[in-house]
């Protein structure tokens, strides 16, 4: 009988990395709107608030989140917009600006933090082991490494 791409080992793994990350976004998403976030503008807000002075490049900003260039040109406005983010012109480079984070949007990730910190916990890491978070960690980190 012929194999079937769904038969493929990492056809099955990536099936799966798909199926855990639908069911689980929705959930984070949920869980940061009670602060009145959307789950973009949250994963934005915590890579700018990690970031050196709090800002980044919008190019670099864009390779750090977890969206397409097209859809953080559009959730850094929006979040400009609300007063969470500025643009700021780069004094070295005329041609780009920074994304900063502000005080609010400072004052709103802390606000919003525990909620998806507990939504992470509550539905996904509780289903895992620890071995099971070192193992998933490390291989999808091997991924990462290689694709980027």
């Amino acid at each position: 009988m012929a194999r079937t791409p769904q038969d493929e080992p990492g056809v099955t793994a990536w099936a799966a990395l798909l199926r855990a990350h639908a069911a689980v976004v929705p959930k984070l998403g949920r869980a940061v709107a009670a602060a009145g976030l959307q789950i973009s503008w949250y994963d934005v807000l915590l890579v700018l608030n990690a970031a050196p002075e709090r800002r980044l490049r919008m190019s670099d900003l864009g390779a750090a989140a977890v969206l397409s260039r097209e859809q953080i040109s559009r959730v850094v406005s929006e979040l400009e917009r609300a007063g969470l983010v500025e643009r700021v012109p780069n004094p070295d480079d005329k041609r780009s600006s920074y994304a900063t984070i502000t005080a609010a949007g400072r004052q709103r990730l802390r606000a919003a933090a525990p909620s998806y910190l507990s939504a992470i916990e509550d539905h996904f890491a509780r289903h895992l082991t620890a071995t099971e978070v070192a193992a998933l960690t490390r291989a999808l980190g091997k991924v990462v490494a290689a694709e980027e």
